[in-house]
């Protein structure tokens, strides 16, 4: 007999194998001999109270023995001289396309600007080391897309939860640890994400599947209203490659010249609202103190501690982003005279520090009015002359679509003056840049390629600027000790999420105007994170063989 058991345990009894299994008994009413294992198969900590505790749903095997593996498997078919489909982009969008494709009898072929998960390690090691940035391998291009080294959370707030948890298989399935199964909040972990990855990439070639790493998409091959391929760039042969197939486009948010060429083949696609901010770094043991109500911290049972705060100032959204408990601020940056931030976690999150990501939303409607009355100011201040062609042209000009996307870049650029003119990253105390107060020294930080003090408070448009400022105000009313100069506002965040929408049909995901054309993920609108991109790959997988099954009738 298998029975699941609902409980709410302290954490020792939690993080404790033997009392957990004493404490189901009790609350089964069962002898404990009877019990053959059990297993955790939903866990959330409830931190509302002074006395932390943790939700369980516990899975016990009565009289009988216990299921050997945690996950289902996905039998993967060998696919070789079936018919192919070319999937752009080798992130979670990407690689769960190419799974679905082969689970359905069709063969992937895979191509990824970046390097393999591994060689894209060295690059991303030069940036903090060197201050440079390979333009074609960093954090967010490389196989494993930005998720890869970039903390590797996997909740997500969609309501397809099936879905949900077949991506969270398919990730055990290839060496996810189990307990992602069962967290409210899973997490791989920087440090194990890379292997998983490698794994996902073995079984598509055992199946017949391809994978091109350097090797970017330069071209859509058009004929009428439909895409037959495309054209990419091998860069280790140095040589120009053609490949036909449907095309599932699944380059992620941070492909600028693919919004670029989209824009000038008329391929429909508009400006899509994103947020913008900064990242805040606290020590790890100070958001433990807080979120758990002791002095002591999370002690021996319990996590890093994390977060979430939103509110609505002057009617746009402020909130914490891609919160990472006991991680590291990292460099984002894809190009050169970028600074971009983001954070990461590896799978014990045993850190110094936690930082998340604190933004402001931003509308297309917005970008006139911040583009006019801001940033060519702040570049000044910054002491460059803007030049004519500058952020009022770059992002109220042509092509509309773009406008986004201009001022994402031109913020970048905007901390690099700031930062120095290299990887450094402009920073300020948490409570000065509130105060509006100059800080003339930094807290140590995470950030690896070390910061410089800069006032962040002078210099971001002022609609972010002092949204940001409200939004701490208020959360740390909520949260007594959240407000303090020993936490780091550190710039700039502007890829939580795509500047461009690539427009797509509701029913078919194929392009408006172009059957052939998938776009997928992140990239093109449709996802925000690693769990939701994977769930679009299967869907953009799905649409394209039915696509493929219609023609071959």
């Amino acid at each position: 007999m298998i029975q699941d058991v609902q409980l709410r345990v302290v954490p020792e009894v939690a993080a404790t194998e033997h009392k957990l299994t004493e404490v189901v008994a009790t609350h089964a009413g069962l002898n404990l001999k009877r019990i053959c294992g059990t297993r955790i198969i939903r866990r959330s900590i409830d931190a509302r109270q002074r006395q932390v505790m943790v939700n369980l749903t516990v899975r016990c095997w009565v009289d009988e023995p216990m299921a050997e593996e945690a996950f289902q498997r996905v039998e993967y078919p060998n696919v070789e001289g079936k018919p192919q489909v070319i999937v752009v982009g080798a992130g979670p969008g990407g690689l769960f396309a190419a799974l679905r494709l082969i689970e359905l009898g069709l063969r992937p072929i895979v191509v990824e600007r970046g390097k393999d998960v591994h060689e894209r390690k060295k690059d991303i090691a030069r940036i903090s080391r060197e201050h440079i940035v390979d333009s074609e391998s960093n954090y967010s291009f490389g196989e494993g897309g930005a998720g890869a080294y970039s903390d590797g959370k996997l909740y997500t707030r969609s309501k397809k939860r099936g879905s949900v948890d077949k991506i969270l298989n398919v990730f055990c399935q290839h060496g996810a640890q189990t307990a992602i199964l069962a967290d409210a909040h899973p997490h791989i972990g920087t440090d194990r994400l890379p292997r998983v990855i490698e794994n996902i990439r073995t079984t598509i070639l055992n199946c017949g599947g391809e994978v091109h790493f350097q090797t970017r998409m330069t071209d859509l091959l058009i004929e009428g209203d439909s895409v037959t391929g495309c054209l990419c760039y091998d860069s280790v042969a140095a040589t120009e490659i053609e490949l036909r197939g449907p095309v599932i486009l699944a380059t992620g948010h941070s492909a600028r010249d693919v919004y670029r060429l989209l824009a000038s083949r008329n391929i429909e696609i508009e400006a899509k609202g994103i947020a913008v901010g900064v990242r805040l770094e606290h020590p790890s043991q100070l958001i433990d103190q807080i979120q758990y109500h002791n002095r002591n911290g999370r002690g021996r049972w319990l996590p890093a501690a994390e977060y979430a705060f939103v509110q609505q100032v002057q009617d746009r959204g402020v909130y914490s982003f891609c919160m990472c408990p006991g991680g590291f601020v990292v460099p984002a940056a894809t190009a050169a005279e970028q600074v971009v931030v983001n954070g990461m976690s590896p799978s014990n999150r045993a850190g110094r520090w936690s930082n998340s990501g604190m933004v402001v939303e931003v509308r297309p409607e917005d970008v006139e009015q911040l583009a006019m009355n801001e940033l060519a100011a702040a570049e000044l201040a910054a002491g460059e002359l803007a030049p004519a062609s500058a952020m009022p042209q770059q992002c109220c000009g042509q092509p509309p679509a773009l406008k986004m996307m201009a001022f994402q870049e031109h913020l970048e650029r905007l901390a690099w003056l700031q930062g120095g003119r290299r990887q450094t990253a402009p920073a300020q105390r948490m409570a000065d840049f509130v105060n509006g107060r100059l800080s003339y020294d930094l807290p140590p930080s995470s950030y690896a390629p070390g910061l410089i003090s800069s006032p962040l408070h002078f210099w971001l448009p002022k609609p972010i600027g002092e949204r940001l400022q409200e939004g701490f105000r208020i959360f740390g009313r909520k949260s007594h000790g959240f407000l303090t100069n020993e936490a780091t506002v550190i710039g700039i965040e502007t890829r939580t999420s795509a500047p461009v929408r690539i427009i797509r049909d509701g029913e078919t995901l194929h392009h408006i105007r172009l059957q052939g054309l998938y776009p997928c993920g992140e990239g093109a609108g449709y996802a925000g994170g690693i769990v939701s991109a994977a769930i679009d790959g299967e869907r953009c997988a799905e649409a394209a063989a039915a696509e493929i099954k219609k023609s071959l009738r």
